[in-house]
């Protein structure tokens, strides 16, 4: 009898194999859900027995002594973050290293992707430390939440009063550049009102990799410990299931390309810039990047632990 478990994932496409099940296993039973936002703490959750999770999360709940989730090394959502710098249409801004001493909003401190983000922008030479970080609500139709926590100190990391939009104030010349996962509305329109800081991105994020050697991992695969210490395989599995739907998605993305006139060249600009196995999963594969990342939290102050990928992410026993 198989085993079934519930899990939460944001909408990515390459998911759509397991989603329909064009992939399956003969231990595991998957019922996917399509959620905009994830549970909260999955831990507690009555929903899902697994879901997507923000690395940030759950490397510093870990180092806590939360132990509630176990982490597989199965990166669900990576991406090189240059692209994730926007700037008004008109800015002068066009390099990273042009931050230096500039006024930059990002709508959470402690977010994976931001923790990258400043990672990157350190590597071209802006620190914490070298820029004044207004942390608030993106757009007018996000809620008014602490998105900074314990980590505000005033006249350099801060909420400004009434939370005003960030994307708001990009355009009203009171920041430099904004952080963004996600691009505003008619970003891609011909009268966009932002643009990438960075004008060249694959340039800049090719020049990132070969510094690096890798492509940071943004969400990583949670399960609850519980649950996975029941059914020791059952980690393994679920991460083989999502890979094996990442591989078919990509094999009919190549097959079936004219989606948008031009996505043949990205296929095959990323299978010449980025190695074969560029987000391959599993812990050896990105030994490299986890531990980067957890030296980025030590680094910027979003904990303090002597935590290591191998305690992070441990084999799973019964």
């Amino acid at each position: 009898m198989k085993l079934t478990i519930r899990l939460a994932l944001r909408d990515w496409d390459y998911m759509t194999p397991l989603v329909l099940g064009d992939v399956t296993s003969n231990r595991l039973d998957v019922r996917v859900d399509r959620v905009a936002a994830l549970p909260d703490d999955l831990a507690t959750s009555v929903e899902y027995d697994a879901s997507e999770m923000s690395l940030s999360r759950y490397t510093t709940a870990w180092a806590r002594g939360e132990t509630g989730v176990f982490g597989v090394p199965n990166f669900i959502m990576r991406g090189f973050r240059h692209r994730c710098v926007i700037t008004a249409r008109d800015s002068r801004l066009t390099r990273l290293a042009d931050l230096r001493g500039r006024r930059i909003g990002l709508a959470g401190w402690q977010d994976s992707g931001n923790t990258w983000t400043r990672a990157a922008l350190e590597h071209d030479g802006v620190g914490i430390e070298d820029a004044h970080w207004i942390v608030g609500r993106l757009s007018p139709d996000h809620p008014s939440i602490d998105r900074v926590g314990r980590y505000a100190r005033p006249g350099r990391i801060e909420t400004l009063p009434g939370d005003p939009p960030i994307l708001d104030l990009l355009l009203e010349g009171k920041l430099d550049a904004v952080f963004t996962p996600f691009m505003p509305d008619g970003f891609y329109g011909r009268d966009a009102r932002y643009r990438h800081l960075v004008a060249d991105l694959r340039a800049a994020e090719r020049a990132y990799f070969a510094a690096v050697g890798y492509v940071p991992g943004i969400h990583v695969l949670g399960i609850k410990a519980d649950l996975a210490r029941q059914h020791p395989w059952l980690a393994q599995e679920l991460s083989d299931l999502i890979d094996a739907s990442q591989r078919l998605w990509h094999d009919k993305r190549c097959r079936y390309a004219d989606t948008t006139p031009w996505i043949i060249d990205e296929l095959g600009q990323c299978a010449r810039d980025l190695p074969e196995r560029w987000n391959a999963s599993g812990l050896e594969a990105n030994r490299r990047m986890v531990a980067a990342f957890i030296e980025q939290a030590r680094h910027q102050g979003l904990m303090d632990t002597d935590i290591t990928p191998d305690t992070l992410f441990p084999a799973c026993t019964v």
